[in-house]
């Protein structure tokens, strides 16, 4: 089977090149890392000496698969580290995660071993400072594990000093662990840590220094957090700074879990002792000491090291958002390169919604409600803004697309599908859900019943798109849809005013087909398309007059579409009325034979020089 697998990972390592610009050296970076990184949003680095030394399978790759499944849960992208056939992997596949948690043969990857492991094409799990380097290469300022390494009892003499606390004091990268295992010497490892320059943090109300297995080793650290956003202050100073130190946050395991660690502690004594007794020594101390505490514990250890693996990445994923956040705030999100010249600013900038949707078919030509009726289910992703965006982008646009979605599964199956477009502005929330549609329909395609769950939509809001306004200030047309808070468009529509940049509105439904009306905002606008019912709702909010009856012969709708759009055309260049099965009406300036669609930046429109075309 590890053939199999082996062959299958020499597969993926000669058709998955990294996009982060390392793929011509020993790194690989997973495509949804890389991409995550470049757009600002939070990863969460993992080691891999627990699947391949740390636990027994198949405890070893279900665990890597829960604590992956947390960092996603949480709104961060996990970037597992490991090495395959020589190549350092940031970001590892399901098969690759299978392959290092059955393999007999992985090593301990750690900084002296990367030059062997790699020039030999040797397979491993990267240790702490292992993955601290891959880590940093690869742009990632969080990385999260059980316990780091330390000073072993008796260093002094044996100078027997783990290179974790070397690797802490020259890469600045966040460790959040549950501090270090009761079996060293957590004095002269918290003194070693001084001595490396290396900030040390409790995370918690407390300045106690945890042991692993319980919530405090009888030492304090310098310094304590509280919650995931001091943390995120923290790192974010630190990095500021420019220091080439990292930072170790030090993690409590949950309460529920520590009763148990006076017993565990009975048995790494004991373990201790064992160790001494049959002369083990250096690296093989420690593989040692966990399986036979697992076994002294009946398993105890083992669900408590778990527990405090999970919880560890609860937390340092809380931070990792945090920190992606604190950025955002501080300097703006980081936008994706376009697709063409580095540096090239987006053609259109569009800002609206994204939904994803479900579509209910009935096979039955009349649908009975209060029980099951048979038919069929598809999922499609929309929102009127990721619609435009989408297609400008399939048309070669160069298009920056403004929005949010939920820290959610939904949010992920967002951004998988739409990799062919500039999603750097997409924000992804905690606590929100991203927006979902149900219709149910009817075997002939009538509407029956549809459900939206839009709320996120509102969180799309004036602070979030100022962060954007370089681009939308020097963009040639800027799209929004009536989606979005009427401040936003407020704002949008100053900021393009300002610039002079053409603006486009797309109302989306009757009841938000208002929002620019409500103010001067719609004086800004170069373009707009609405519907007939839209329409009237726009002609309404102005106070103008609208029909009490909407028509329905082809003629009475085309002459109640042009009357309505006429007073528009004051400021607006053209108005596009969509009229489903009719077609679509242009209302603009007459200008050799056609309606002119170039904005013009002074404009009087008279209504004689008005035309409408179908």
């Amino acid at each position: 089977m590890l053939g199999r697998l082996s062959k299958h990972l020499r597969r993926c390592i000669s058709t998955s090149p990294c996009k982060c610009g390392l793929q011509d050296g020993p790194f690989s970076v997973h495509p949804d890392v890389s991409q995550a990184v470049a757009e600002g949003r939070p990863v969460v680095a993992l080691e891999s000496t627990i699947i391949t030394h740390g636990m027994p399978y198949p405890h070893n790759l279900s665990t890597a698969k829960e604590v992956e499944a947390i960092v996603r849960e949480q709104g961060a992208i996990p970037a597992t580290v490991g090495v395959l056939e020589g190549r350092v992997h940031v970001g590892l596949s399901g098969d690759e995660l299978d392959f290092l948690s059955r393999s007999k043969t992985s090593l301990k990857v750690s900084r002296r071993d990367l030059p062997y492991v790699i020039s030999k094409g040797l397979s491993g799990g990267t240790t702490v400072s292992g993955t601290m380097i891959a880590a940093h290469k690869a742009g990632i300022p969080v990385f999260v594990t059980g316990g780091i390494g330390g000073v072993h009892r008796d260093g002094e003499n044996t100078l027997d000093i783990s290179a974790d606390l070397t690797e802490l004091g020259r890469t600045p990268i966040a460790v959040v662990s549950a501090g270090v295992k009761s079996i060293l010497d957590i004095g002269r490892t918290l003194e070693f840590l001084e001595t490396q320059g290396v900030c040390v943090v409790t995370y918690g109300h407390s300045k106690k220094f945890p042991a692993f297995f319980t919530s405090h080793s009888g030492y304090c650290s310098p310094y304590h957090v509280s919650n995931p956003e001091e943390a995120a202050e923290l790192i974010a100073g630190t990095l500021s700074l420019g220091l080439q130190s990292g930072l170790l946050l030090a993690v409590p395991i949950p309460q529920e879990h520590s009763a148990t660690g006076g017993e565990i502690e009975d048995a790494i004594q004991r373990a201790l002792a064992e160790a001494n007794s049959k002369d083990i020594k250096g690296r093989d101390v420690t593989p040692f000491i966990l399986q036979r505490v697992n076994e002294l514990t009946k398993g105890k250890s083992l669900q408590a090291n778990i527990a405090l693996i999970h919880n560890n990445t609860k937390v340092g994923s809380q931070i990792a958002c945090a920190l992606s956040e604190h950025k955002q705030r501080t300097t703006g999100p980081q936008r994706k390169e376009g697709k063409k010249e580095k540096g090239h600013d987006p053609n259109v900038v569009v800002v609206g919604g994204i939904n994803v949707d479900f579509i209910a078919k009935g096979k039955t030509k009349t649908l009975l409600f209060g029980q099951t009726n048979p038919g069929s289910v598809c999922q499609s992703f929309g929102g009127v803004g990721r619609n435009i965006a989408d297609c400008l982008s399939r048309l070669g646009q160069e298009c920056l697309f403004l929005s949010a979605v939920g820290a959610d599964s939904h949010g992920d199956a967002v951004f998988n599908y739409c990799k062919h477009m500039n999603t750097s502005g997409v924000a992804k929330l905690r606590d929100q859900r991203t927006a979902t549609y149900c219709a149910v329909i009817t075997e002939s395609g009538e509407l029956s019943l549809g459900l939206g769950d839009m709320d996120i939509h509102q969180q799309i809001k004036e602070q979030y798109v100022s962060h954007y306004e370089e681009q939308l200030s020097a963009a040639s047309l800027v799209c929004v849809d009536g989606n979005i808070p009427t401040s936003t468009i407020k704002y949008v529509c100053s900021v393009a005013k300002k610039h002079s940049v053409p603006v486009w509105f797309e109302p989306t439904d009757a009841d938000k087909a208002s929002k620019p009306f409500l103010c001067e905002s719609w004086k800004a606008l170069t373009y707009t398309s609405p519907n007939l019912a839209e329409l009237c709702t726009i002609n309404h909010t102005l106070g103008l007059p609208t029909p009490p009856v909407l028509p329905e012969s082809l003629e009475e709708v085309l002459s109640c579409a042009a009357s309505l759009s006429r007073p528009l055309l004051e400021h607006l260049q053209c108005v596009v009325v969509t009229l489903g099965p009719m077609g679509v009406l242009l209302c603009g300036e007459h200008e050799a034979g056609a309606v002119n669609l170039q904005p013009r930046k002074h404009r009087r429109v008279r209504a004689r020089r008005t035309r409408t075309e179908i």
